[in-house]
C-alpha cells in the first residue's frame, strides 16, 4: 500500500498546478452584449462570429478540465471513490500525457481540445496562449491586424469569414469564391507595414511551420500584392533545420477562374510557377487538413509533391 501513496504524488502535483494555472471561463454574456451592434457591420461580422465561436468552445474545454481536475482532486482525498476516468486522469498525469490522446482512456480533453500531437506540460501552455489571444480579441472584437492562425480550433472558419466578407463588398458569390496565399516580406506580426494598414480582400497571419522545404530569409525578388511586399519562393530545407517558421502570410480572397479545377482538398490552378501546398494542423497530417495554400516555386513544381512539402500549423513539442 506504500507504494500507492507514492504514485500518487507527481500526480497530486502535477493536478494542482493544472488547477491554479487554468483560466476562468470566457463570460459569453458579456461577450455576446459586446459582440451584438458588432454583428451587423458589414465587414466584420463574420469574423465576431468566429470570435464568439472560439469562446464558447474554449468555455467547454475549460469546463471540462476544471470539473475532471475537482473530481480527481476528492478521489485523491478519498471522498469520492475512484472512477475509470479518473484513473485514466491520474495515469496520463504520471507519463505527461493529455488526457484523452490514448483512444481507450475515457477522459474527455482530447475529445473537447484541438488536433496536437504534444504532451500535456506543453499543450497546456498552447491552451494559456491560445486564452490569451482570445481574450485580447474578444476586448475589442475588432478584426485582428495579424492572427496566429494557429491558436483557432477552426482554423477554417477564419478562412471562410474572409471570403464572406470580401464577397459582401464585390458581390462575388461565396461558391465561386477561393482563397489564395501570398507569402509577405515580413515575419514581425507587431510590424508597422502590418499594423499600419489591412491588406486587400484578405488577412495576415502567423505562426506557421514549413516541412521539406523553407522559405528564405532575405528573398531575392519582391513584388506588391495591392500594397502588400511580398517575395521569396520555395527553397530546399537546410539539414537539422525540420520545421522552419514561414513569414506573415497575406491570406487573400479571389474569385475562381475558369481554368482551375475543383477538387476534393480544393482548387488546382495547373500553372507552372504555383505549387499548390497542403496545410494540416499537425505532422500526423491525414485528417488534420485545413486548406491548400498557394506557395510560388521557380523548379518544376513536381519535385515539391515528390518531397511531400506541406505547411503544418504546430510542431510536436
Amino acid at each position: 500500500g506504500g507504494e500507492g501513496g507514492g504514485g500518487s504524488d507527481p500526480v497530486k502535483a502535477t493536478m494542482e498546478d493544472l488547477t491554479e494555472r487554468l483560466p476562468e471561463n470566457f463570460v459569453m454574456v458579456l461577450v455576446n452584449e459586446k459582440a451584438k451592434p458588432l454583428l451587423e457591420i458589414l465587414e466584420l461580422g463574420p469574423f465576431v462570429v468566429v470570435a464568439l465561436q472560439e469562446c464558447s468552445r474554449m468555455n467547454v474545454l475549460l469546463s471540462e478540465m476544471r470539473r475532471t481536475l475537482v473530481e480527481l482532486d476528492k478521489g485523491l482525498k478519498g471522498q469520492l471513490n475512484m472512477s475509470d476516468a479518473m484513473e485514466d486522469l491520474s495515469i496520463a498525469f504520471r507519463i505527461n500525457q493529455w488526457p484523452g490522446r490514448n483512444p481507450f482512456a475515457q477522459c474527455a480533453w482530447e475529445k473537447l481540445a484541438w488536433f496536437s500531437l504534444k504532451t500535456l506540460s506543453s499543450q497546456f501552455s498552447d491552451l494559456l496562449k491560445r486564452v490569451a489571444m482570445l481574450v485580447e480579441w474578444t476586448d475589442t472584437l475588432q478584426r485582428p491586424e495579424c492572427l496566429w492562425l494557429p491558436g483557432l480550433f477552426n482554423p477554417t472558419a477564419y478562412l471562410t469569414a474572409v471570403m464572406q466578407v470580401t464577397g459582401r463588398i464585390t458581390g462575388e458569390a461565396l461558391d465561386k469564391t477561393t482563397t489564395e496565399t501570398h507569402v509577405t516580406v515580413m515575419r514581425n506580426p507587431k510590424d508597422e507595414r502590418v499594423t499600419s494598414q489591412q491588406p486587400e480582400n484578405g488577412v495576415y497571419v502567423y505562426g506557421l511551420y514549413i516541412e521539406g522545404a523553407r522559405w528564405p530569409e532575405e528573398p531575392e525578388d519582391t513584388y506588391d500584392v495591392g500594397h502588400t511586399p511580398c517575395g521569396g519562393n520555395l527553397v530546399d530545407s537546410r539539414l537539422k533545420e525540420l520545421l522552419p517558421l514561414m513569414p506573415i502570410m497575406y491570406v487573400k480572397a479571389v474569385v475562381v477562374q475558369e481554368s482551375w479545377e475543383a477538387s476534393a482538398v480544393g482548387y488546382m490552378r495547373y500553372t507552372a510557377d504555383i505549387y499548390e501546398c497542403p496545410v494540416y494542423v499537425t505532422q500526423f497530417r491525414g485528417p488534420t487538413y485545413i486548406f491548400l495554400a498557394t506557395l510560388k516555386v521557380i523548379e518544376n513544381k513536381s519535385k515539391w509533391t515528390l518531397t511531400g512539402t506541406a505547411i503544418v500549423l504546430q510542431t510536436a513539442d
